[in-house]
């Protein structure tokens, strides 16, 4: 139940390109080419994974991060 309250708003803060957890804008966190992706870390420490194509954002996998 708590999932389906939480993940509408994170949904707007990734439109919003803005990180899910701090509210932080994303342009501003420290970017890094991984697998040929680009991921970006915030200042809270979430990561996020950019795709160019669409300019959007996404939270990362853990497979992904490794």
């Amino acid at each position: 139940m708590f999932k389906n309250l939480i993940a509408p708003v994170q949904a707007w803060l990734l439109t919003q390109k803005r990180c899910v957890g701090c509210g932080a804008p994303l342009k501003d966190g420290s970017k890094k080419d991984v697998h040929g992706k680009t991921t970006v870390t915030c200042k809270c420490g979430r990561i996020f994974i950019h795709d160019s194509k669409t300019n959007s954002f996404r939270r990362a996998l853990f497979s992904e991060v490794k």
